[in-house]
């Protein structure tokens, strides 16, 4: 189940539900504002979709978080964050999905998501074996309330203070991706610049929670979505070009880089 979306950017949980089947979930559910809902559903008949009311502003409202653990506990895995815009929302219904969401889903936090979970680290330790946290650096010294420079200098640094202090799943994207849990550090450089294209973290958050519905633990889940990712970008940079494709473009070449899964 993926949870966001707003009225500036409506077709982002697009991009995160196509992801999550192109890796193999049988069933995906897309949860969003309401004047978004139909036209998501009509675009892609294979998602079951959820209306959500939405403010004047067209974000999720910050009152339907029991319409959303409703929907929940139908879920194996939840996408919390993506093409969500107004932080004060999301802080709102993360404090609320946190505190009443069933024991044992896999929850991979994401985009704006990532910012309002520097207020929640115990509640986040206490789902530790189950929680996947994907910032960038800039999202990464958000929830340290460290500067972005001082992660860009020494990301290992950071992502070692993030893990200690969530004890989730928690990568830091850049040109090299490193993801720590566990006292384990993986890391990955193989997938190129134009995977900084937009909606390119929208895929990878739906290609983990994914892996994750199916059984994976949060560290397996995350370092092979991050594998599947940058090995569809490294794919396009050597038949397109290392920048100018689509992030949707990535999708088709996943189901056959799944078979190395």
């Amino acid at each position: 189940m993926s949870i966001g979306g707003s009225r500036r950017v409506p077709g982002g949980l697009l991009l995160t539900a196509e992801a999550a089947f192109r890796a193999g979930a049988g069933k995906v559910t897309i949860a969003t504002i309401a004047s978004a809902a139909l036209p998501l559903g009509i675009a892609f008949p294979s998602c079951a979709v959820v209306a959500l009311p939405e403010t004047s502003e067209g974000e999720i409202a910050p009152d339907c978080a029991d319409q959303i653990l409703a929907e929940m506990a139908l879920h194996d895995a939840i996408v919390f964050g993506p093409a969500m815009i107004d932080e004060t929302i999301v802080a709102t219904l993360l404090a609320a999905l946190l505190s009443e969401m069933p024991e044992g889903k896999f929850l991979l936090l994401d985009a704006v998501a990532l910012r309002a979970a520097a207020e929640h680290p115990k509640a986040i330790a206490a789902r530790h074996d189950h929680v996947v946290l994907t910032p960038h650096e800039g999202e990464l010294a958000a929830m340290l309330g460290a500067e972005r420079d001082d992660v860009a200098d020494d990301p290992l640094a950071s992502l070692e203070k993030a893990a200690k202090l969530f004890r989730a799943a928690i990568m830091v994207k850049g040109a090299t991706s490193h993801l720590m849990a566990d006292g384990q550090c993986l890391s990955y450089a193989g997938g190129g610049l134009g995977l900084a294209v937009s909606g390119s973290g929208d895929i990878l958050a739906g290609l983990i929670a994914s892996l994750g519905a199916q059984g994976q633990q949060p560290l397996e889940a995350a370092a092979w979505g991050i594998w599947l990712h940058g090995e569809a970008g490294r794919r396009l940079a050597e038949t397109m070009g290392p920048i100018g494709y689509l992030a949707r473009e990535l999708l088709p070449l996943v189901p056959g880089l799944m078979r190395g899964v």
